[in-house]
């Protein structure tokens, strides 16, 4: 079909959205390995899970098996408030960089959260409404998640209670003031309203936080509280799930315009936008169907897949949480306080890293003024603002935009464009100030973080 054919936006019908989540595990031959109970090391059981998680999310999260789940009808009613969410072929931007690449963007911008967190809180909301709950705790970094979850916690009339990393909370302060407006209890993390985080505050008192810190908070808080339960906005299992519908659209829209791409790319903090793209697309080539390249991008200064180890870590940096294979830098690893608060976790989804570790995917590593350089680059011909996290995606579909030129390539680009950054002002301040600094931690610090891996045999 020719380019002519081919709007800027590609919008589904109502009837055309997907009515199932896309489990890619069912389609991996090799598993993700369990997660482990941190005192036994033998595999969580659903009744240890269900301690901590939702009873439907901890069925989620083990379900290996079944490719398709159901999306209840309530969440596909509440989906059809802003979604489907559209495919943008970025004509501007192949103009601008004189580029033979057709480059794409799934925009997941246009919802009140400005993110695509929103897919996977409403569900979650549901789960623990459903369950006769009263209410949630969660950790947020850059606030996407946050905001998503009080905005979903609303919707069902729970109380929602967010642990916000310290430096996203300082730099962030509409972004916090958005989850107060939609009800939501906000605390800077790492706080002395937990044991935990008195523990974190002692060892490290000048810390700016982490998404490590947020979730020992946040799990304790849960646990500690009658009629509550954690819930996660990344890395786990159930959470791809949810999120599969942004690869699904995608699909669904290429595929009525007769549009394959050839390289498919996301950001990469604990795996949630990235794995929601790229899993029904992983899927066909996981059967043979299909072949794609998937390019994971994640911050130097905290490149869990690019520089870490494939092994069993803490979730969290308090240590309270189930240990999970993945690529890690150290559960205690504390990340610099750099502008993309949504990628800074020490580790990567477990169904990401397996895939990785068999080589069906690629990562790289940017660091964050080139990735400000691309947004700003991309918001001056795109006209949409990017979030500094999506931003990674970005300048790497840049980059592979330019090996076509290079080339003479006509290959085919798709990106996650997962918020805007209309809250990252104080980041793109520093941006156009000059102030922005790059920040790639050394062997040292890395292997120190390393040492402290759990022994697992």
């Amino acid at each position: 079909m020719s380019d002519k054919k081919i709007p800027y936006k590609i919008y589904l019908e109502e009837n055309e959205m997907p009515t199932q989540w896309y489990n890619v595990r069912a389609d991996m031959q090799k598993k993700p390995a369990p997660l482990l109970n941190p005192a036994t090391h033998q595999p969580c059981t659903a009744e240890e899970l269900e301690n901590v998680f939702c009873d439907e999310l901890v069925k989620q999260e083990l379900n290996e098996t079944d490719r398709y789940i159901d999306i209840p009808e309530e969440i596909q009613e509440f989906y059809k408030m802003y979604r489907p969410s559209p495919l943008v072929r970025a004509y501007c931007l192949e103009k601008k960089l004189d580029t033979p690449a057709k480059i794409y963007y799934k925009f997941e911008g246009n919802n009140t959260s400005g993110s695509h967190k929103l897919n996977s809180a409403i569900a979650q909301a549901y789960y623990a409404k459903k369950q006769g709950l009263k209410g949630v705790t969660t950790e947020t970094g850059a606030g996407q998640w946050g905001t998503a979850l009080s905005m979903a916690c609303s919707y069902f009339d729970l109380d929602c209670q967010v642990y916000m990393v310290k430096c996203s909370y300082e730099q962030k302060p509409f972004r916090r003031e958005v989850m107060r407006t939609y009800g939501a209890n906000v605390t800077p993390s790492p706080s002395d309203t937990t044991e935990v985080g008195r523990k974190i505050l002692a060892e490290f008192p000048d810390t700016n936080g982490s998404l490590g810190c947020a979730i020992s908070e946040a799990v304790e808080k849960a646990t500690s509280q009658d009629g509550y339960r954690y819930v996660l906005g990344s890395v786990l299992s159930q959470v791809l799930l949810h999120q599969s519908v942004i690869g699904m659209e995608s699909k669904i829209a290429m595929d009525k315009y007769g549009i394959k791409p050839d390289i498919i790319i996301g950001c990469a903090g604990g795996g949630s936008n990235l794995g929601g793209l790229i899993s029904p697309f992983m899927g066909e080539k996981l059967r043979g169907e299909k072949d794609y390249k998937f390019i994971a991008v994640e911050p130097a200064s905290c490149p869990s897949l690019t520089r870490g180890v494939y092994a069993y870590d803490f979730c969290d940096t308090g240590k309270v949480c189930p240990l999970q294979k993945m690529y890690t830098l150290g559960s205690g690893f504390m990340p610099s306080a750099n502008h993309a608060g949504g990628l800074r976790y020490h580790g990567m989804s477990a169904v990401l890293s397996e895939l990785y570790d068999q080589g069906l995917m690629e990562a790289v590593s940017v660091e964050q003024t080139a990735v400000f350089e691309a947004a700003q680059q991309f918001a001056r011909v795109e006209g949409i603002l990017p979030a500094p996290e999506s931003s990674h995606a970005i300048k790497t579909a840049i980059d592979e935009a330019m090996k076509c030129k290079e080339t003479g390539e006509e290959k085919t680009i798709l990106f996650g464009l997962t918020g805007t950054g209309y809250f990252d002002m104080y980041a793109y301040g520093a941006y156009n100030d000059g102030r922005m600094s790059d920040y790639i931690p050394t062997d040292e610090e890395l292997q120190k973080s390393f040492d402290t891996l759990p022994k697992i045999d």
